[in-house]
């Protein structure tokens, strides 16, 4: 008897290890398609509306409706993104050579009416007068800062080409999680079903929730952020209109990140006395930037209501340091199941604490 239980134990171990490494293994091979895979499987959740929408113009017909589907997805991003990156390479030069100039100038003098606000006009007259003991090192400084920035802006650019062929992976993904979506899910459901009962609906469900709320609550938004605010600056009259909404966009995806992107350049035209340009972008940003958050968002974000405001900014944040910009959602993810968790421990106490004041009562009652 004894024989038989460690030879039971003994295969079991042995097929847990073979099972190991083979899991250790296609982790080895697939490890340099997990992002493409992850980017993949997030573009087709976030357009199967999309999809189920082409699939009912074309009688059902899944392939075809999968393949029509990617192909709109790839134009809508291939053709702007090369647009844009064009657009942005000749700003980016502009842009140098224009804050270039400005800091040869020396640095700007506070109006009198700036000066006198409370808290921020002592923060910036002590600023610009630190400035002003040492021209040269401040025109260095900031000279530097300039071409590093300008530099990494366009390796950041020029990997985008060079990641052409993980762009074209992820595509080719997206074809096939559009197409056979409905399978694999089932799938998947079932295997997490085996192992986690009927909670697997609550964890997917908020999964789910999550990634709307990151992107259509917080990408789509702070794009729309980005293209109200870049109307803004080419209405003023700046000189890198695109670079400047660009970058008011990927600042939009840190709450709160919005206004800091236009009031510093709005503060920037005041205080080289451009009072008009910058009194009328403050309104800009203030009625109309400002405005698509409060307007775009509770429209485009419906399942999502209940997920709290810190946890997906502490998801974005935190997930953006730790996994790069993939982790724009495994962050916001990772939260949201460990938030169904816990709300599901805190369901379960209620129901057994519940249950055992019942059963006192009953106890209490009986003779």
């Amino acid at each position: 008897m004894i024989d038989q239980v460690t030879a039971r134990f003994i295969r079991r171990i042995i097929i847990s290890l073979l099972l190991g490494g083979l899991v250790l293994l296609g982790y080895i091979v697939v490890q340099p398609f997990i992002v493409p895979v992850a980017w993949a499987m997030i573009i087709a959740y976030a357009s199967w509306p999309l999809h189920v929408l082409v699939r009912r113009y074309v009688k059902q017909r899944t392939t075809l409706s999968a393949l029509l589907t990617t192909l709109l997805l790839a134009t809508a991003f291939i053709l702007p993104t090369l647009w844009i990156i064009s657009l942005l390479r000749t700003e980016i030069g502009f842009a140098y050579t224009h804050f270039s100039a400005q800091v040869a100038m020396g640095p700007p003098k506070l109006p009198d009416y700036m000066r006198n606000l409370p808290w921020l006009g002592e923060w910036l007259n002590n600023l610009i007068l630190q400035s002003n003991d040492n021209p040269q090192a401040f025109q260095d400084k900031i000279t530097l800062w300039l071409q590093e920035s300008s530099n990494q802006l366009i390796s950041v650019l020029g990997d985008v080409g060079r990641n052409a062929a993980k762009i074209g992976f992820s595509l080719i993904t997206l074809f096939f999680m559009l197409r056979d979506g409905d399978r694999l899910f089932r799938q998947v459901h079932k295997v997490l079903f085996r192992f986690l009962g009927a909670r697997i609906d609550n964890y997917l469900t908020a999964v789910g929730n999550m990634t709307t709320a990151v992107v259509w609550g917080l990408i789509v938004t702070a794009l729309a952020q980005g293209f109200v605010a870049g109307l803004g600056y080419w209405w003023v009259g700046l000189s890198a209109p695109m670079l400047l909404g660009t970058i008011t966009a990927l600042v939009a995806l840190i709450p709160f990140g919005a206004p800091f992107a236009w009031g510093s350049i709005s503060l920037f035209l005041l205080v080289n006395e451009q009072y008009f340009n910058g009194v009328i972008l403050l309104l800009w940003g203030a009625l109309a930037v400002s405005s698509v958050d409060n307007l775009v968002r509770p429209i485009v974000i419906s399942t999502a209501t209940r997920i709290p405001f810190l946890l997906v900014m502490f998801g974005v944040l935190g997930g953006l340091a730790a996994f790069g910009l993939i982790g724009l959602f495994l962050g916001p993810v990772i939260l949201a199941i460990l938030m169904a968790i816990w709300q599901e421990w805190l369901e379960e106490s209620e129901l057994e604490s519940q249950t055992e004041n019942d059963t006192a009562s009953q106890d209490d009652q009986s003779p």
